[in-house]
């Protein structure tokens, strides 16, 4: 992992480090990207980060789901059977910082390994990011991305909306006021306070501003290898929602708060880098002025022909590979509004296109040293861990097969109805993306393995069957009365 500035390096500094302090807290993420954890003992931290098997942590935060309700089926990992035994939680030392609104407490993250193998744990997802990064290393590469999160602010507390009956919540601010510069002075301590506290917790801010929605605002992070980028993004927010608790507000990273306002992106960038920090996807100097020979149309030439293979080989995948970038049920009632609200619904590419799933961003829009693709399928409800995961395997898989571009870009399917007519159609329901991601012999179960589907996908069954059992606000106001 990529360390924090000042991360200790040996047990003497992390001792150093620690000296005036009486408690730290650590925590790992479970398979929903959401952040558990706990306050240690300083003497019971030091001695957990010495020791190579690391500290106990109960594998049960891999058998419940998002509202600790156990699974309802045995997974792999944690279950009855096997009485939700400890699993190895080791310290990243590399991710030092301390958590400035909470006296400044020291702040580590945790990976978790099988106490049997002391293998990596195949579902943590930090883990799962390192299997993808060391795919890249044997290239002699590495993996860079960055994350954009859009998310709703709520004039609420967790009691207020618990007592409205989680309906009706009143949006920090009204209107459709994207890059406002007067919104953001109606709340500027809570505004400032997002990216101020974020940058002191070692989440670095690229960019911070509103975007159209009622209350919603759009951070992008600082663009920086994949393992520190899913880590910020995570830890990104922590610091929202312990902030807006200051202020009495909830900022929601749910995908579609609204059913008829767009929803709320959490689009990622992908590049891979030379050790010597060369953009792999870059073409080369001498092709900048007519673009590189041998490319697949307009839309590609300003890219490598490695980066024309990654390219597709997650267009190759993305069917089946849904569940790791959309995990909820509500982050496809965000992709059924498709080009409508641009949250493209289909295998689709394009140069600097926000119709497309997958953006292409090369000369002449951005530098060489810039080259990259966007990733507009997510919400800001995916895991950052696995989306990344998911879009560095396919790509690696695509050079690695050389795959060639079979599909046109966006720009040609506008003129030619039958192209458009042919493109697939991406999954707007979690359920039949978790068929899609299981069945055997699929995409997703050669780039994860078997293990990891079985595993997640059985969690996004669960998801799926509370949702069949739900009878919804929608459902009592048609059928109630008049059925």
């Amino acid at each position: 992992m990529s360390p924090t500035s000042n991360a200790p390096r040996s047990l003497h500094d992390l001792q150093n480090l620690l000296r005036d302090d009486i408690k730290v807290k650590v925590a790992g993420i479970d398979v929903d990207g959401v952040l558990r954890g706990k306050f240690m003992s300083k003497d019971k931290f030091i001695s957990a980060a010495s020791e190579s098997d690391g500290f106990g942590f109960c594998s049960v935060i891999f058998g419940w789901d998002i509202h600790d309700q156990v699974y309802s089926r045995e997974l792999l990992v944690s279950n009855k059977g096997n009485g939700y035994r400890d699993v190895i939680a080791r310290v990243d030392l590399s991710t030092y910082r301390r958590i400035p609104w909470e006296n400044n407490v020291p702040f580590f993250l945790v990976s978790f390994f099988d106490p049997d193998t002391k293998e990596p744990l195949f579902i943590c997802p930090r883990m799962t990011l390192q299997k993808a990064m060391k795919e890249a290393e044997h290239h002699g590469w590495q993996c860079m991305a960055g994350a954009e999160f859009e998310y709703f602010q709520f004039k609420e507390t967790p009691h207020s909306i618990a007592e409205k009956g989680f309906t009706n919540p009143t949006p920090l601010t009204p209107g459709m006021h994207g890059y406002s510069l007067l919104r953001p002075q109606l709340n500027k301590e809570y505004f400032h306070a997002l990216f101020d506290e974020s940058v002191k917790f070692g989440v670095p801010v690229e960019g911070h501003r509103t975007e159209t929605g009622p209350g919603v605002y759009e951070t992008a992070l600082a663009y920086t290898n994949a393992a520190r980028m899913a880590d910020n993004a995570i830890l990104f927010k922590l610091v929202a929602k312990s902030v807006g608790m200051k202020y009495g507000i909830i900022p929601s990273f749910m995908a579609k708060p609204w059913g008829n306002l767009p929803g709320c992106s959490g689009h990622i960038h992908v590049s891979i880098r030379s050790q010597d920090g060369k953009n792999i996807f870059a073409v080369k100097d001498s092709e900048l002025k007519h673009g590189r020979e041998g490319a697949a149309n307009e839309d590609t030439k300003f890219l490598s022909k490695e980066a024309e293979e990654f390219l597709a080989g997650i267009l190759d995948g993305l069917p089946d590979g849904m569940p790791m970038l959309v995990p909820t049920i509500n982050g496809y009632k965000r992709l059924v509004g498709g080009e409508s609200f641009w949250a493209p619904n289909a295998v689709t590419y394009g140069y600097d296109s926000r119709a497309a799933s997958v953006r292409i961003l090369s000369p002449p829009s951005v530098a060489p040293s810039a080259t990259r693709f966007e990733i507009r399928i997510p919400g800001a409800d995916m895991n950052p861990y696995f989306a990344f995961s998911t879009i560095f395997l396919l790509g690696l898989r695509g050079i690695s097969k050389h795959m060639s571009l079979t599909i046109p870009p966006v720009s040609q399917m506008q003129s030619d109805p039958e192209k458009k007519k042919a493109v697939t159609k991406l999954s707007t329901s979690l359920e039949d993306a978790t068929i899609k991601m299981m069945k055997p012999g699929s995409v997703a179960r050669e780039i994860l393995g078997d293990a990891f589907v079985d595993h997640f996908g059985g969690t996004r069954e669960h998801e799926v069957a509370l949702w069949n059992a739900a009878v919804t606000n929608w459902e009592v106001e048609r059928y109630l009365e008049l059925v």
